[in-house]
């Protein structure tokens, strides 16, 4: 099969290649899809990059997500799969080398969903790390309906979806953004208000939003640099949920302010996400599409052989909505 790999770290174009691979068989317990697109995201570029992980193995095939046409069943697997559409995610995550920048990969049926014929093969590829980990993350706000949640950074990926699933779940919703377009974007998937940081006070402006009660719940992407802005915000018994921290990996923490409103903090990596959670985001999402409505973003489309561009726009950063890599289109 045609696929791209990596046997060092480093830049995308210094050490991804473009050939052909062993075409993998279904073990039991899995399935092998034909992948028709390869969603990439930050957590795939870092792991190629370095410093911060080690190589999975002497030769990875990057790429957590995918979207594809199942075409083996193993041992033990119902058979009925096979010619399903169906999205993926974890195709190289924890030890597994072999993701989904490939014409084909075997995979858990645990970590495959079907994808109604509604949504395209290069939508699947969006849904695995940024639809999941929204979805998770708004949920462990627990009942939200009718209360106010804040979003950071409401144009992108995670969080673009996580004002959908705050909606779905009968929120108010609250997010920032840098510019007219973004706001634009943002207020297309449902938020209440959009706040520019770079010319606003984003505090004052979620004040205002809260009626001064305070926020009940928080997606976060950048922990570091928001935490001590957040916490005089929250409602008493509220929570934040993030998923990021860019600018400042060992924050000051407000603790004695945090413990006096009972807040809950959580941080999340997908993959390390508890199994129920995760495969709840599954069955959500899996319903979703089949009701339609879910709004997906593709930032761009690359070739197979062209992954190496689509790591250096994912990293660039900038890019708007998921970057994906047509594998057998």
């Amino acid at each position: 099969m045609k696929a791209i790999w990596y046997t060092r770290q480093g830049a995308a174009h210094d050490v991804l290649q473009y050939g052909e691979q062993p075409e993998p068989h279904a073990a039991a317990g899995e399935v092998r899809i034909k992948l028709y697109a390869s969603g990439v995201n930050p957590a795939d570029i870092y792991r190629r990059a370095g410093p911060n992980f080690q190589m999975d193995g002497p030769l990875v095939i990057p790429n957590s997500d995918g979207a594809g046409v199942v075409d083996e069943a193993g041992r033990g697997v119902d058979r009925g799969l096979i010619g399903r559409r169906v999205w993926l995610y974890n195709g190289q995550r924890n030890g597994r080398v072999f993701g989904t920048a490939a014409e084909y990969i075997t995979i858990s049926d645990d970590l495959v969903r079907e994808l109604p014929r509604n949504t395209s093969f290069t939508e699947g590829a969006c849904l695995g790390i940024p639809a999941m980990t929204a979805h998770v993350a708004v949920c462990r706000g627990g009942n939200i309906k009718d209360r106010p949640v804040f979003i950071s950074g409401g144009a992108g990926a995670v969080c673009h979806y996580a004002i959908q699933w705050a909606k779905r779940f009968g929120a108010r919703v609250v997010t920032t953004v840098s510019s007219p377009a973004k706001a634009t974007h943002a207020l297309a998937a449902g938020a209440d208000l959009t706040i520019d940081y770079k010319s606003e006070d984003v505090a004052a402006r979620i004040r205002d939003f809260s009626g001064g009660k305070g926020l009940a719940h928080v997606v976060d992407l950048d922990f570091g640099a928001n935490i001590g802005m957040l916490v005089p915000l929250m409602a008493a018994g509220g929570s934040l949920a993030y998923f990021a921290t860019k600018g400042n990996l060992t924050p000051v923490f407000p603790a004695d302010d945090f413990m006096r409103r009972n807040l809950t903090l959580s941080g999340l990596v997908l993959n390390a996400a508890p199994l129920a959670a995760r495969r709840r985001a599954q069955d959500d999402i899996t319903q979703w599409l089949t009701e339609g409505g879910m709004q997906h973003t593709i930032a761009s489309v690359h070739p197979l052989a062209q992954t190496a561009d689509a790591h250096a726009e994912v990293q660039a950063s900038g890019k708007r909505g998921t970057v994906v890599v047509a594998c057998n289109l």
